[in-house]
């Protein structure tokens, strides 16, 4: 397993032990929902991006599909 080296700035530093005290949680369970909470919203959004594609082919209305078709 690689390891991985996390760099916050002091900004979200302070942020992260202001709301630590606030929440009285620590900051590993802070980072961990909020993680949790980016990963759930970025696979919503992989998600309705992949159904974009879908239906690209299919963006037409009925009329609009119709409109140039000769019977």
């Amino acid at each position: 397993m690689s390891k991985i080296e996390f760099k916050l700035n002091a900004q979200m530093i302070e942020k992260i032990e202001a709301y630590s005290e606030l929440l009285d949680k620590d900051a590993n369970s802070i980072l961990n929902e909020a993680l949790t909470q980016y990963f759930e919203n970025e696979e919503k959004k992989l998600l309705a991006s992949d159904l974009e594609g879908q239906s690209a082919m299919t963006n037409l209305d009925y009329e609009e599909f119709w409109d140039d078709v000769e019977i």
